[in-house]
């Protein structure tokens, strides 16, 4: 059931109908071109990000074409001939693709995605995949940095109700699976994607019942094997924490059920954690855990550790979900090179102001480089399509803003990051399972340095140029000053 089930193709700015009705229209409406998909910084100033979004794009690419309705309705606005309108009716998506797999570690200016086809289906689909990656990549990471900060305890993600709309929560669940979370609040998130849901009671539940002891004893006998009680609707050291324990000693104990859990959802958490730890351990209540919520993140999430919290796990809510701290991913889809009728490949680059805003020209690939003795991730080298890297000779690298920087690598293992994904139209690429993802996510994070890891002033990982496209890219820039 995670198949897209509605004509999404319409989801697009219409200046990409424009574009294409031109482009129709005119004598370059069948040439080949290359677009990349990149983002510029990491979310919270972070080390990394985690790339997530492809599946729903390779369900969007197979599901692409136009209805009558659509076509019917884009009539209606006037700006488009007859000819594209009827070309529209059999439009499919008949280019290549290539991508960066969900779950791996990605870094500014790099080539998530790299689409090469007929100007018109490729400019068509800039809007849609840009959304999917940006959105999901940004929860992604975000859940990387809190379940990192969590040090190994659980983290569920509880942010359905803040999220900015149904698909932000549906498939923002499915993000904060790869990242790291355990499990989700949204129910739907473990029809379509699998990703375990959970949950137990909400303070309605407390309230509806004449005693606070009433509501715990009801959802333990109801419940057995899943009582989480949730303590702080009242007062939890004097009401909610002693008719929790009596709720588990008269109910749970019993029947040899020592597995439960307490849930604290306001107030002074280390204070009370710690209160509530001594109190079921002095009542014989080892087993019970305790879960904490309340508009977390990774920072504060981080510094109730520090300060000895007792808790077993965490519920992330809107600070996920929305990644609250950070809200843009901010991946951008740029021309980078044109293919010629003879089938050369000339390199298009944009040029600002903004030195942040050129972008990197030509048709490339992108190379990881690990150490073979620490498995650990050393830099990424972006080269030219034609490129290939020789691991078992050193290899120069350098700085592509500080030239002088260079550093020689030996003993490493290079390892190309994008897949083949559609070629001609045609999926060439078997999506990974959800589970696949998230522990390719897991071991991508182990194979960084902890100085890309931190989350303040992390160390800055290297993304250099092959000196070839370093070339390219600088006499490209000189060539512009020169007609100036």
């Amino acid at each position: 059931m995670n198949k897209i089930d509605r004509n999404l193709t319409m989801l697009c700015d219409f200046y990409e109908l424009t574009m294409a009705n031109g482009y129709f229209n005119s004598e370059i409406r069948d040439r080949t071109v290359y677009f990349d998909v990149f983002y510029r910084d990491n979310p919270d100033n972070g080390g990394y990000a985690i790339a997530a979004g492809l599946e729903q794009i390779v369900d969007y690419i197979q599901n692409l074409h136009f209805d009558a309705e659509d076509i019917a309705f884009l009539r209606t606005k006037r700006y488009f001939s007859e000819e594209f309108l009827k070309m529209l009716s059999t439009f499919r998506f008949t280019g290549d693709i290539w991508a960066i797999p969900e779950g791996t570690v990605v870094f500014p200016g790099e080539p998530l995605m790299t689409v090469r086809a007929p100007v018109m289906e490729a400019q068509f689909i800039e809007t849609y995949i840009l959304m999917m990656i940006n959105h999901q990549s940004l929860i992604a990471t975000k859940a990387s940095r809190i379940t990192r900060a969590a040090k190994g305890r659980a983290v569920s993600e509880f942010g359905s109700r803040r999220a900015q709309g149904a698909d932000a929560a549906i498939l923002g669940a499915r993000a904060a699976y790869i990242g790291g979370c355990n499990s989700t609040a949204c129910t739907v998130a473990d029809e379509v994607y699998g990703v375990p849901a959970g949950g137990t009671m909400a303070h309605s539940w407390v309230q509806m019942f004449d005693c606070e002891y009433d509501a715990f004893r009801t959802y333990c006998e109801i419940y057995p094997n899943n009582a989480t009680l949730l303590i702080d609707t009242y007062n939890v050291l004097e009401s909610g924490l002693p008719n929790a324990i009596r709720a588990f000693k008269e109910v749970l104990l019993p029947r040899g059920i020592t597995r439960c859990a307490v849930r604290l959802d306001s107030g002074d958490v280390t204070y009370l954690t710690k209160k509530i730890r001594s109190r079921l351990d002095a009542e014989g209540l080892t087993d019970c855990k305790i879960v904490v919520s309340n508009s977390l993140d990774e920072y504060i999430i981080r510094e109730l550790i520090r300060q000895g919290a007792e808790i077993d796990a965490f519920g992330v809510g809107e600070r996920l979900i929305t990644a609250k701290s950070d809200p843009v991913f901010g991946g951008v889809y740029k021309l980078c090179a044109i293919e010629r009728e003879d089938g050369t490949i000339q390199p298009k680059i944009k040029i600002s102001e903004n030195v942040g805003k050129i972008t990197t020209p030509h048709f490339k690939k992108i190379y990881r480089l690990r150490g073979r003795e620490t498995g650990k991730a050393e830099a990424d080298l972006i080269c030219v399509y034609d490129e290939t890297v020789d691991d078992s000779k050193p290899i120069e690298l350098f700085d592509p803003d500080h030239t002088w920087k260079r550093k020689i690598l030996d003993n490493f293992t290079a390892t190309e990051l994008q897949r083949p994904i559609f070629k001609q139209g045609e999926l060439v690429y078997q999506c990974p399972t959800l589970e696949e993802i998230r522990q390719h996510c897991k071991e991508e994070i182990e194979g960084m340095w902890d100085e890309v890891r931190r989350f303040t002033n992390p160390h800055n990982y290297y993304v250099d140029l092959s000196e070839k496209l370093w070339q390219i890219k600088h006499d490209m820039i000189a060539e512009y000053r020169k007609k100036k």
